[in-house]
């Protein structure tokens, strides 16, 4: 029998920690242990979360380290950005795994931190000590490694749909355009203007354009993977819906390829990888497909007329773009098959 893996998680009332609430509740290997809420401590999940009656009815714990320490083997900190970068240092040195949500370890230069997300940076050695948490690139290293920094929704489904074409020398990627739209969860659970029922319903709109906050994070990636100074257009829009992200992406072809090229290189590239589903030629995905789950479904347009391809990725954003994706990390982490817990159908219709 398994001794199971002792979870923490910080942020338990944001989208992000209900969500690996739900996700953990059938795991096989792990148990949640504590919930925390510097807001909201010493009050029961439910009150913020009514749906958790009968399942998950605990007193939310504050985020003291030591009484962690005592509950706990790994912490996922599903915080704002800004306050990981406190915690998880504390987490770490008590002796605790730490996977992180935010985006306050991905980014490795503290300079362009600081310029796109407009907060105090971590200490560079905690920035190096992470290790970037996109599965399907970097699997390999994320096994072992007690400190994951979780990529962001719009890079999983960008960096997913992107990489496999780069690292092939198929696209030109002084030519990269990405169209992104994401369901309004994504926003948090936080009340605002931009989320407002009245503002947001019957509507489509563009947001954040050209300071998106997850562009220095897609164009960390990709040019670690072409070897050279990677810089994008990526424009953010939001839909008015619950959940989703798609990627629509553009670049110029620098082979003769075609669609059926086109599969065979990422069937390759993502073989044994079995979040990642490359669609037949001819069919490209929607949101619906990956409602609910931890996958990226992917689908290809060659237009021989301008020598481009359009590349469509969907992901659900609080699953593969957030909590899911963090607990394929915890199984890699722990050396573990990267699908336990996560082995479920999307939500159809």
């Amino acid at each position: 029998m398994v001794n199971k893996l002792r979870i923490a998680i910080v942020g338990s009332t944001g989208y992000g920690g209900v969500e690996l609430m739900r996700l953990l509740q059938s795991h096989p290997n792990a148990e949640i242990t504590s919930v925390i809420s510097s807001s909201s401590a010493g009050s029961l999940i439910t009150e913020g979360y009514p749906h958790l009656q009968g399942i998950r009815e605990e007193v939310l714990d504050d985020v003291d380290p030591e009484l962690i320490k005592q509950k706990a083997d790994l912490v996922f900190l599903a915080t704002p950005a800004g306050v990981a970068s406190k915690l998880a240092p504390q987490y770490i040195a008590a002796g605790l795994k730490v996977i992180d949500l935010s985006g306050d370890f991905r980014i490795k230069d503290r300079d362009v931190y600081e310029q796109w997300y407009k907060k105090p940076a971590a200490e560079q050695a905690h920035l190096d000590q992470a290790v970037f948490g996109l599965a399907e690139v970097y699997g390999d290293t994320v096994v072992d490694a007690p400190f994951i920094s979780n990529p962001g929704c719009f890079p999983t489904a960008t960096l997913l749909g992107i990489v496999p074409a780069l690292q092939g020398g198929l696209i030109d990627h002084n030519t990269l355009v990405i169209d992104a739209k994401s369901g309004v969860s994504g926003a948090g659970r936080g009340a605002s203007l931009g989320t407002h029922y009245s503002e947001l319903n019957e509507n489509f709109k563009a947001y954040k354009i050209n300071q998106h906050q997850h562009i220095p994070e897609i164009e960390m990636v990709l040019s670690q993977v072409a070897d050279e100074q990677v810089t994008v257009s990526f424009t953010t829009h939001l839909v008015p819906m619950t959940r989703g992200i798609m990627a629509t992406i553009y670049a110029k072809l620098n082979q003769n390829v075609t669609e059926s090229d086109l599969i065979k290189h990422y069937e390759q590239y993502y073989e044994g990888r079995p979040f990642v589903r490359i669609r037949p030629e001819g069919q490209w995905p929607a949101t619906k497909e990956v409602w609910g789950s931890n996958y990226c479904d992917i689908g290809f347009s060659v237009d021989k007329r301008t020598n481009r391809v359009t590349i469509i990725s969907v992901i659900d954003n609080l699953v593969k773009g957030a909590a899911g994706q963090a607990i394929q990390n915890m199984n890699l982490m722990m050396g573990w098959d990267e699908t336990l817990g996560l082995q479920f159908v999307p939500v159809y219709p």
